[in-house]
């Protein structure tokens, strides 16, 4: 699996009734952004940014569990 960097890393703490963690990252040269419920780490959404816009990310089962480690690791 190709590297990958966390840039930054949001906890969002009791928003709406829930908590979120959301982590932007690159890989491949390219920017990143995915949520998971902070609770089981459950994917939410994941963004690729190009060109000053977002479209949904196409990301592997073995890139989005190495991030989910990386995540459950820190918090």
């Amino acid at each position: 699996m190709d590297p990958y960097e966390i840039k930054h890393m949001i906890i969002d703490d009791q928003f709406d009734g829930e908590e979120f963690v959301t982590a932007d990252f690159t890989h491949n040269h390219r920017d990143y952004s995915i949520t998971f419920k902070k609770a089981d780490l459950e994917i939410i959404n994941a963004w690729l940014f190009v060109e000053h816009t977002s479209i949904p990310a196409n990301l592997s089962s073995t890139l989005i569990e190495s991030i989910r480690q990386d995540i459950k690791n820190q918090i």
